[in-house]
């Protein structure tokens, strides 16, 4: 069955939320502890093809995130040399993921408008975030989500103020 690509936006009403981007992307995120290493945690982001991870210390609780930003950083700061060929991954690099991840995490919920979250993202200069509900960790989005989910709204309104100047109301295009 035909599934319209406005049925996302349709279902949710006029405002834009980052739920509706967690039901849509789906809310696993990966995470890290502090003492995995910074290897490991770019051999992670690397397998999954992702820009972040999140970091739980032993409890479960957050205590940091990790970018592929921190781990350039730190490559660029401390690194002399990459693995060589034949070498073993395991003899990467020993800086382990506490020293190097951001302790001050921004966060978002569940409830909050996508051109707010588009303004903190920016104002702060992050490019991922943590998503929390009732203090526990729901999902993650990355400033390629927010944007996507800000142009798919500016489309619909565009395409609602379109029908409106055209005389198209939603009963008649229901029945199309």
């Amino acid at each position: 069955m035909f599934e319209s690509p406005w049925s996302f936006i349709e279902e949710r009403g006029p405002i834009m939320r980052i739920h509706d981007i967690l039901r849509h992307k789906g809310h696993d995120v990966l995470t890290v502890g502090p003492e995995d290493t910074v290897h490991e945690a770019a051999c992670i982001l690397n397998r999954h093809r992702i820009g972040s991870l999140v970091v739980k210390d032993g409890d479960g609780e957050i205590a940091g995130i990790i970018t592929e930003r921190d781990i350039l950083r730190e490559c660029g700061e401390r690194c002399t040399r990459l693995n060589e060929p034949g070498e073993s991954k395991e003899e990467g690099c020993p800086v382990l993921v506490k020293d190097i991840m951001s302790e001050d995490v921004v966060i978002g919920v569940p409830g909050d408008d996508v051109n707010y979250i588009m303004g903190v993202m920016t104002k702060n200069r992050i490019r991922h975030l943590p998503i929390i509900d009732d203090g526990e960790l729901t999902g993650i989005v990355s400033i390629g989500d927010v944007v996507n989910a800000h142009v798919e709204e500016a489309d619909f309104e565009n395409r609602m103020l379109k029908d409106y100047i055209q005389g198209v109301t939603s009963e008649v295009r229901q029945t199309v």
